[in-house]
């Protein structure tokens, strides 16, 4: 096991992930702009996929060099989900989400080509009274670290986790997974994060310095009166908290 929890290698303003979470290609073009490069990684989920042109405009924050997170939370037959990874990886994405069991998870680890696959453990806005009503005898982080031993074991690059667990999660399995945590709600000039419906939440302070690879921020930002500026904040937190 290595001695920090924070992994070296990735630079610390790739870390920062804006989850675009709008419904249509003008929003999305205006937020791009008004961010500029006060972020590099950004999440494409299903609200923007189901917009019809999530293709047109990853292909535009790559010719932009930014990295893409495809949130899509592939959930089929093996063999769809294969399929589907094959496809998304001609559109040279860098991050995919799958949530499901060990077959599926196996499939699009076979099908993933140079794109990363990852394992989603347990949703962000699940507390443990919605885990036990889907019939997981356990509570949120036994369920975290028990699929991230899976999804390693069967070829996933890395997890989506609450950073509750992350501190967990580096000491189960070291740094052989990427962590990407959303629920990330920071803190601006000393204020409490509003509440919302994420319920197992972390500041990105927090986060990182758990062991974090990556965090994931969407409201905070693209609510904010002046978006970039919410985004650079965070941006120096993270800068803190990687050389702390």
């Amino acid at each position: 096991m290595t001695d920090s929890p924070i992994k070296t290698d990735i630079p610390a303003k790739e870390r920062l992930i804006f989850a675009l979470d709008v419904p249509d290609l003008d929003q999305a073009r205006h937020l791009i702009d008004a961010l500029g490069d006060s972020v590099v990684f950004y999440k494409l989920g299903l609200e923007f996929f189901l917009s019809g042109h999530y293709f047109e405009l990853s292909s535009e924050l790559m010719n932009r060099g930014k990295k893409i997170f495809a949130d899509l939370k592939l959930f089929d037959i093996p063999a769809t989900v294969a399929s589907a990874v094959r496809q998304l990886a001609r559109h040279e994405v860098n991050f995919c989400t799958v949530h499901g069991n060990d077959s599926m998870l196996r499939a699009a680890a076979e099908a993933k080509g140079s794109m990363q696959i990852l394992a989603v453990t347990a949703l962000t806005s699940l507390d443990q009274g919605d885990l036990d009503d889907l019939g997981f005898q356990c509570d949120a982080r036994t369920l975290v670290l028990s699929r991230a031993r899976r999804a390693l074991e069967v070829g996933c690059d890395g997890v989506v986790s609450s950073g509750l667990e992350v501190a967990a999660l580096r000491d189960s399995v070291d740094h052989a997974l990427i962590t990407v945590c959303p629920g990330i709600r920071p803190v601006f000039n000393d204020e409490v994060p509003a509440g919302d419906d994420q319920q197992r939440v972390v500041t990105p302070v927090t986060a990182i310095a758990s062991g974090a690879d990556y965090i994931v921020v969407g409201r905070p930002i693209r609510d904010a009166a002046d978006p970039r500026a919410a985004a650079e904040m965070i941006q120096e937190q993270i800068e803190g908290a990687c050389n702390t």
